[in-house]
Formats: C-alpha cells, structure tokens, sequence
C-alpha cells in the first residue's frame, strides 16, 4: 500500500482554491492510502486549538476552515488510513485537540520511521536552514513550552493580532534576505542525517521541491524536499514499497 508524503499547504481562508483542491485530493487520490504525513505548514497560522470553538461564528473564517479540514482528515482515518501531523513553523501550535478531532497523531520534529523498508527522517525543514540566525532565534522562543503557554493565555483576539504581526514581520525579513540563508545548510543536513543514522531525508519548509544526492558517511544518500501548495498545484511524495517519488499533482476542484 502507499504512504503519502505533503506540506506545505499554508492553508487560509483567503486561499480557497488550495483548500478545494486539497479536500478533491484527499477523496479522489489520499483515500485508500496506507498513511498520510503532513510534515509542517499545514495552516498559514493557527492560534491555539480553541479556535474550533468558534466555528460557525468567526468572521474570518479561520474557525470553519479548521473544523472543515478536521472533518475530512477524520473521513480519511476512519476509512483506515493513519494520518500524521508535523509541527511547522506557522502551525506550531497545533495541538492534541485538532489531532484528535481529526483522527491524526502528532509526529515530533524530527522523527525516523520505517518507510518502503528502510528508516527514513521526517522534518518540516527549517531546523536546518542554520544560516538564518534571526530566524532561528524566534524558532527556539516559538517552542519554548512557557512562551507558548503565555501565548495560549492570551485572548483569542490578542493571538489573531499576533499572528498577524507575525506573518507581517516574517514577509519583511524574508524580502530582505539573500536566497541561500533561506535555504537549507548542506552541513547541517548531513549532520542531521548522519545522527540519526538514515540515508534518506524527507522534509519541506523551502518551497524548493528537488531531489538532492549527498553522502553521509561515505554512503549515498537522498534529500527529498517537497514543494508548497498554489491553486491548481501541489506536491507529494509517494511510497510504494520503492524509492521515495517526487510528484507534482493538478488539484481538481
């Protein structure tokens, strides 16, 4: 049977195209399939689990959007397929709320798992772009558990306003960047591989979909990367008890 690999998908009301096109895609193509890994990136934002409390009275529709998604991923599961979610760095407080309601199990980052019979490493990605040190600073406050639980205390309104101050401040900075510091860092992504003893890497979080050749430890090795979502496009990497394969799907509506 076939695992199915995505992230990425930046998920938001003001994108409904990506939403339909994810939702055809998990009935027509994810059903069926022995397990699906979201590696990060699944929403544009998400303020805290309570937020599904406020379905069908949130003029923004982030609410509708939530319980929408965790009732299509709850079909998914129940029709048999493991479902697993990865923090990104948007997502980050995604909780066991949302993943219960949606039939999924929160998978750390990193994580190894066996898939098409050899260990694999699991990452939403921007733990290896090292050269950014702004960013990586903000990423160690993010999960921090105290920062977190300050955050959560506040007031749903005051979280909105911040994940917009967030996302505002992010874009800036990201303008503002040379290309490669938002990249990966080769070292690191040997590193990496090289501790958790594995040759083959899955991961997102760079928009650059490619398959990588490395060595680690004077083995070869593969760095997957998978591509974010647009209307009418997405990614997936599928496993079919073979390599890993890349693939660039249309997104039906």
């Amino acid at each position: 049977m076939t695992t199915l690999l995505i992230s990425d998908l930046h998920l938001h009301p003001g994108a409904p195209e990506v939403t339909e096109g994810f939702l055809h895609w998990l009935e027509e193509h994810a059903c069926g399939c022995e397990a699906l890994y979201i590696l990060g990136d699944f929403f544009e934002a998400w303020i805290g689990d309570d937020l599904l409390d406020l379905a069908g009275r949130d003029p923004s529709g982030n609410a509708d959007l939530a319980a929408r998604i965790a009732t299509a991923l709850r079909r998914l599961a129940d029709d048999g397929t493991a479902l697993y979610l990865m923090h990104g760095n948007r997502d980050f407080l995604l909780g066991e709320r949302f993943a219960n309601e949606a039939g999924a199990t929160l998978l750390p980052d990193p994580s190894v798992v066996e898939l098409g019979g050899r260990p694999v490493l699991l990452m939403h990605g921007d733990s290896l772009c090292t050269r950014d040190t702004d960013y990586q600073a903000f990423r160690a406050q993010a999960r921090h558990p105290q920062w977190q639980q300050q955050v959560l205390a506040m007031p749903i309104e005051q979280r909105v306003a911040l994940a917009s101050q967030l996302r505002a401040q992010s874009g800036e900075a990201n303008s503002n960047k040379a290309e490669d510091i938002m990249d990966v860092t080769p070292e690191e992504v040997v590193k990496a591989m090289a501790e958790h003893g594995v040759t083959t890497l899955i991961h997102g979080h760079t928009h650059r979909p490619a398959v990588h050749e490395l060595e680690v430890k004077g083995k070869p090795a593969r760095r997957y990367v998978l591509g974010d979502w647009q209307p009418g496009t997405g990614w997936e990497i599928a496993i079919d008890g073979g390599a890993p394969q890349l693939r660039e799907i249309p997104l039906g509506q």
